[in-house]
């Protein structure tokens, strides 16, 4: 069971947030939005935040740029998750992760299917990591920002969570492969 261990002190995590979207601006990115109220309010930085087109070399040039910057420690995008031909994101994802979290969008669409039942299938939520940095897809919706921040990335990414959380494993990202 995932429990909050209180003595242990909080440790704030720097995020940037990426919306995929061709229609989207600063005034109505609501999932944008969504994603930084709760970054913020978990009492986390956010590191940067920005609005790019639903295009594969975009996606890829922006989470390259986060991935080199030792001021990102974690990249939350929203948007373009889907099964349409615009819907581009996991596969700019793909082409930089060094490891794919596969749990990530497994218990994502779990998550999805107690809210939205089968309709869950349409997403291509994903999670990786890349350069030390963690790198999660969630859908352009604000209430799947919601679940993903609020049933998973909230606890993952507080290093007071029990039994084990992402931030815990930062230091060790890096770490040379056994090959």
């Amino acid at each position: 069971m995932t429990k909050i261990d209180e003595s242990r002190p909080f440790l704030p995590v720097n995020i940037a947030v990426m919306t995929v979207s061709d229609t989207r601006s600063a005034a109505d990115d609501r999932s944008g939005d969504t994603l930084v109220a709760r970054i913020e309010g978990a009492g986390h930085v956010l590191a940067d935040r920005r609005i790019v087109a639903d295009d594969i070399d975009v996606i890829v040039a922006s989470l390259e740029n986060w991935i080199a910057d030792p001021a990102v420690d974690v990249v939350i995008s929203t948007g373009g998750t889907g099964v349409t031909g615009r819907d581009v994101t996991p596969e700019a994802f793909e082409q930089v992760f060094e490891k794919k979290i596969e749990g990530f969008g497994e218990l994502f669409r779990w998550i999805s299917f107690q809210k939205i039942r089968t309709s869950t299938v349409q997403s291509r939520a994903v999670g990786g990591v890349a350069g030390g940095t963690y790198l999660f897809a969630l859908p352009g919706s604000p209430g799947a920002c919601k679940d993903g921040w609020d049933e998973i990335l909230q606890y993952q990414l507080d290093n007071r969570t029990r039994p084990c959380n992402f931030v815990e494993l930062m230091p060790r990202l890096q770490e040379p492969t056994g090959r």
